[in-house]
């Protein structure tokens, strides 16, 4: 297994695209701090806890995981390598699982950029550590299950913009499930009502930002995350004993 997730690093940062996403993602993070800065009044000293930054931050990330997630296995269908992944040694799920380690990999990378904001943060003013640590457990958690989702979407295809596409399309419809339950048209059918509101992670997101770390908010995003993993290695397993 660990061939495979070198091997998936080595695509990842011996090429730009890890750092491209990477800056893309420190980018539209700059901004939102910027913002989420010029919006509190001035005074001798500031109080920050990151809950508005790391909130808004994951409407950007519904368009770069996509991006992250969308060659792991599409490419793979594209450029024929998937035969010789499939008849190694190691096992469907080992290569599931180790594909998405390294994206996972990929995405704490991009996280440990933003720290040096909570540093910047405290030598000026204040930092509200108990809830900067519960964001970023809720965003860790959050990118785990998205990117599961991401990889299931590129199983798929073998096209990775198609896979982008869709990802970019299911996981906006996922961000906004709540607020689709909320719909004068839902709210008609109460129990549909409930049942989307238990499948929604945005509102379970928001106890994160704002300081509350709830087990069963835990348990939803990890028992999405292997929901995920295990359709897609269903997906491939299909598609392995296809080609006998």
């Amino acid at each position: 297994m660990f061939p495979i997730y070198k091997k998936e690093l080595q695509s990842f940062f011996y090429t730009p695209f890890a750092y491209a996403i990477a800056a893309l993602f420190m980018l539209l993070f700059t901004y939102i701090f910027g913002v989420a800065i010029g919006s509190i009044d001035s005074s001798n000293t500031m109080k920050f806890s990151f809950t508005e930054v790391f909130y808004n931050v994951t409407l950007y990330f519904i368009f770069l995981l996509p991006i992250l997630t969308m060659r792991t296995f599409a490419d793979e269908r594209k450029f024929g390598t998937e035969v010789l992944l499939m008849t190694s040694p190691v096992s469907v799920l080992k290569i599931v699982i180790a594909k998405f380690l390294a994206n996972m990999t990929v995405y704490i990378f991009m996280l440990a950029g933003t720290l040096v904001y909570p540093i910047i943060t405290a030598l000026n003013g204040e930092v509200v550590i108990s809830q900067l640590i519960c964001a970023y457990i809720g965003i860790f958690s959050w990118g785990m299950m998205f990117i599961a989702l991401g990889m299931l979407i590129s199983s798929f295809t073998e096209n990775s913009i198609i896979a982008a596409i869709i990802g970019e399309i299911v996981m906006f419809a996922v961000l906004f499930l709540d607020d689709f339950a909320n719909t004068a048209f839902i709210s008609q059918y109460p129990k549909l009502q409930s049942v989307l509101y238990a499948f929604a992670a945005q509102p379970r997101f928001a106890y994160f930002s704002q300081g509350f770390i709830r087990l069963s908010d835990l348990v939803f995003f990890a028992s999405a995350t292997i929901v995920y993993l295990v359709w897609t290695y269903i997906s491939i397993e299909k598609r392995r004993w296809k080609r006998g």
